[in-house]
This record gives C-alpha cells, sequence and structure tokens, in this order.
C-alpha cells in the first residue's frame, strides 16, 4: 500500500446540518495522513462562499487542520454562481445573526465528528466574516477566534450594508476564547477608533486578544486578486494566523 504524504489534503463541497436543522453546502479540506487534529471554521465574506475563501480553506487544511466554510447564503440561492447568491442574499436583507450562529454551531458538530478531531475548535472570518467570527465566539464556546477586518461590530453600517447587520459590541462579555485581530489603518470599516474602541472594551472585560493594524492597508488585504492587496500585510497576518491557532488548537 502506498504511504499517504504527510501534505496531502481532500477538499470538496459537502452537505451540513445548519441553523434550524436545514441541510446546506458547505466546503470542507481536510488531511488525509492519519493524526489528531483541532477544527477550524471559516466565514466567508460579503461576496459569498467563492474562490478566495476555498483557497483560504485549503490553506488552512496544508497546516493540519480539519477546516470547513458554510455556504451562509444555500437558502437564498441554492447552487447559484457566488455574485449572484450574495446579490439574492443582500436583497433579503442579508443573514440574519440568529441563523449565522446556528449555521457554525452545525459546522462545528461535524467536524468533532471527523475522525481524529481533538475537541478544540477555532473560527475565523474576513470582512463581514469577521463580524461573524466575533458574533460565532460570544455566542459558542470555542478556543480561538479570528477577525479579519470585520466591520460593525462597534460602529454603525450605512444604508447600503444589508440591514441584518448591526453592531455587537454588547457581546462582548460573552467572549468565549482569545481574538486575533487584523486590520488596515485605511480601512474605513472597521475604521482605527472602532478597533480602538473594541481593544478598550476587551481590555476592560479582561479578554484575551491581540490587534495587528497595518499601515498603508485597507480592507481586504488579502485578497490577491484585488488592488486592495498588500503583500507585507498579508504575508504577516498569515503568519500571526498560523502562530495564534497553533498555540492555541495544537498546544
Amino acid at each position: 500500500m502506498t504511504a499517504i504524504s504527510p501534505d496531502a489534503i481532500r477538499a470538496e463541497t459537502i452537505t451540513i446540518t445548519g441553523h434550524g436543522s436545514d441541510e446546506i453546502e458547505a466546503y470542507r479540506a481536510i488531511p488525509l495522513a492519519e493524526g489528531s487534529r483541532g477544527g477550524i471554521v471559516w466565514i466567508h465574506h460579503m461576496p459569498g462562499y467563492d474562490r478566495e475563501t476555498k483557497e483560504f480553506v485549503r490553506r488552512l487544511a496544508d497546516s493540519g487542520y480539519h477546516v470547513l466554510a458554510p455556504n451562509l447564503y444555500s437558502r437564498e440561492a441554492p447552487g447559484a454562481d457566488p455574485d449572484d447568491a450574495a446579490a439574492a442574499a443582500r436583497a433579503a436583507g442579508g443573514v440574519p445573526d440568529e441563523r449565522l450562529v446556528g449555521d457554525v454551531a452545525g459546522a462545528v458538530e461535524h467536524l468533532r465528528s471527523l475522525p481524529g478531531a481533538t475537541g478544540k475548535f477555532g473560527v475565523i472570518g474576513h470582512c463581514s466574516g469577521g463580524r461573524h467570527a466575533f458574533l460565532a465566539a460570544c455566542s459558542l464556546p470555542f478556543d480561538a477566534a479570528v477577525d479579519c477586518y470585520g466591520g460593525f461590530v462597534v460602529e454603525d453600517p450605512p444604508e447600503r450594508v444589508p440591514r441584518a447587520i448591526k453592531p455587537i459590541l454588547h457581546l462582548a462579555p460573552d467572549l468565549s476564547c482569545p481574538l486575533l485581530g487584523l486590520f488596515g489603518v485605511d480601512d474605513p470599516f472597521p475604521a482605527p477608533p472602532a478597533v480602538a474602541t473594541l481593544a478598550e472594551e476587551l481590555t476592560r472585560l479582561g479578554k484575551a486578544h491581540e490587534f495587528k493594524s497595518y499601515e498603508g492597508a485597507g480592507h481586504a488585504f488579502f485578497s490577491v486578486d484585488r488592488p486592495a492587496y498588500r503583500p507585507e500585510a498579508a504575508v504577516d497576518g498569515w503568519r500571526r494566523i498560523d502562530e495564534f491557532f497553533a498555540t492555541h488548537l495544537k498546544g
């Protein structure tokens, strides 16, 4: 029998049980070699369950985790192109917070069922998914959470933002785990004052957190296919993500 390469992963679209016992689409990537592994839920950004999100999922699986990204727009536009699905979700007012928490809880239960699962779980998201990662970590028990430039945790959104998105700073006392926050100084949402307010509140509450804001970077600086991409910020950000999850999910 041929030995399985330690860097071999399997990535595919599956179905999981989400909020309200709904069957929803999800993208899963898992290492094929045997071993004990922490699980990570990646929450996609407002543009949807797209190629970029799937690349992020595979990258974390390559680092040795079971990783799952639920398609938050499965109900609005099942099987649709990510752009069309995102438009349908926006038209419906966005993803309700209660449903998001239920879908993430379903993702965790799926990860918990996988062979080799250690019972340690992290959550990460970018853009609206950053806000959702904070929401999930304040609503469910996690071992680590990463917020990549999640807006509207502190500040009120402008009119163009789906109506389901509201500030959630009041949930900070319920944060269940250490939080890593990665932000751009030139980002309007969240702008530096909002990031500072969140940091101050977490400090006041005694919640473990580590924030890094990058000069010359705005929103979506991890996105390699966008003009917003900032290589130095993204490289350092990935280093911090890798170290953070290794500490809390492997340590």
